[in-house]
């Protein structure tokens, strides 16, 4: 964001290269800049407006124009100010203005390019995918114990060496994963970043896809969705390798534990109450600007307003409606199922994550008692191996929520009132 900028009518102002996008919808456009990942939703008046100041039109000339044309009264000076604070001005009576894109991180794999990648997203690889899709379901009805359990994670007596292993295939599945959500918006066009973040208690690897706004909606599905159709197709092949090809036991294992990894990797992206793949799908077929932040804020006015009856109270503003008619109305759903939804998250981390990490946890530690007291020395260490590992992987979650989270942790001066 720059520094805000005195605007007047007779200004001129040459604006950076924009995406304007309509989205499906008439009474509004999204502008944006697609390397700074900075967009806003605007009435289509506005978008007018940004294409006259386009043109080389003052700001006067702009307002006189849009009340010609359309018999209203905008607010030209303001958007020019908001602009400016964007980043989407390049110069301003005649006056460059700094470029916040030249401070802001470059993206990931610059050197792909759509034509590098189109072809994953292309008829072909979709029919094969289903092919290889319903054939491993086809499968699975005569081979019904080719499902994964959570027994399968444990393919070794050695469970620090099973943690390390599992660890790294699970980073491999994810990084995929990820790889794919990249590749998509590639073949869009547009550039995109793969980092760290947290969702609830969960460490997780996330691409930051924002530029994906300068696009159609429906073209945003494919990016959406380009992950765990990736992980489909790999459980689905490993599920026929393990049917059809026969592997020696010890490679059969390795890839029954891969299987099961790459399972428990898909429900998450169902949980729609966090920034999840499915959630941006949600989000964007209702239309929903701020499908989650609205939902949020919708949730805890419900619970104040419970809390103002009990006290007989008076009750607080709904946040909801602010929003359009379709907007409210699919918010205060949303809302109403977050609840249910973190029952199945719950009911997934007691069938499959916590048995695991339970059991594994149960099994180090006696390795490295046993290790400590005469035991076998080889599983001391390698339980010691798995407390690292582990430990690592909690060090990692709770650095990456601290830096996702600074506002929580800074410190106040003394004295500072705390407004909430």
């Amino acid at each position: 964001m720059t520094e805000p900028v005195a605007v007047g009518p007779a200004g001129t102002l040459l604006l950076r290269p924009l995406s304007v996008q309509a989205d499906d919808d008439p009474d509004s456009v999204i502008v944006g800049r697609p390397e700074l990942g900075e967009f806003v939703s605007l009435p289509a008046l506005y978008g007018r407006a940004i294409e006259l100041l386009g043109d080389g039109l003052t700001v006067g000339e702009v307002q006189r124009r849009i009340e010609d044309e359309h018999d209203v009264e905008l607010d030209v000076v303001g958007l020019v100010e908001a602009l400016v604070g964007l980043g989407f001005v390049a110069r301003l009576d005649g006056a460059d203005l700094p470029d916040p894109a030249d401070a802001a991180p470059p993206p990931h794999l610059p050197w792909l390019a759509d034509r590098h990648v189109r072809w994953l997203f292309g008829r072909p690889m979709a029919v094969l995918c289903a092919v290889v899709v319903v054939a491993a379901l086809v499968t699975l009805v005569d081979r019904p114990d080719l499902v994964p359990v959570y027994h399968d994670f444990f393919w070794s007596d050695y469970i620090g060496l099973t943690t390390l292993v599992n660890t790294a295939m699970f980073s491999v599945v994810i990084s995929l994963h990820e790889l794919m959500h990249l590749a998509a918006a590639r073949s869009l066009g547009t550039p995109a970043r793969i980092g760290l973040g947290t969702r609830l208690h969960n460490l997780v690897v996330q691409t930051d896809v924002t530029a994906i706004w300068s696009v159609p909606r429906r073209s945003r599905y494919r990016v959406y969705l380009a992950g765990t159709f990736c992980d489909l197709f790999l459980l689905a092949a490993l599920l026929l390798v393990l049917a059809h090809a026969n592997p020696p036991e010890g490679v059969a294992a390795l890839l029954r534990a891969l299987a099961l990894v790459t399972m428990l990797s898909m429900p998450m992206e169902l949980h729609v109450y966090m920034r999840t793949d499915f959630y941006f799908v949600l989000a964007d077929l209702l239309r929903c600007r701020n499908l989650f932040g609205d939902g949020l804020d919708y949730a805890r006015y419900l619970l104040r307003r419970v809390v103002a009856v009990a006290r007989r109270a008076r009750p607080p503003a709904d946040p909801s409606a602010e929003l359009s008619a379709h907007e409210r109305r699919a918010v205060r759903i949303y809302a109403v199922l977050l609840v249910p939804a973190a029952t199945v998250a719950l009911g997934m981390f007691a069938i499959y994550t916590l048995p695991i990490v339970a059991g594994s946890l149960i099994l180090a530690l006696a390795a490295v008692w046993g290790g400590l007291n005469g035991g076998p020395v080889l599983q001391g260490v390698d339980g010691g191996l798995f407390l690292l590992v582990e430990g690592g992987i909690h060090t990692l979650f709770v650095v990456t929520f601290v830096r996702s989270h600074p506002h929580w942790f800074r410190r106040r001066r003394p004295g500072a009132p705390a407004v909430r």
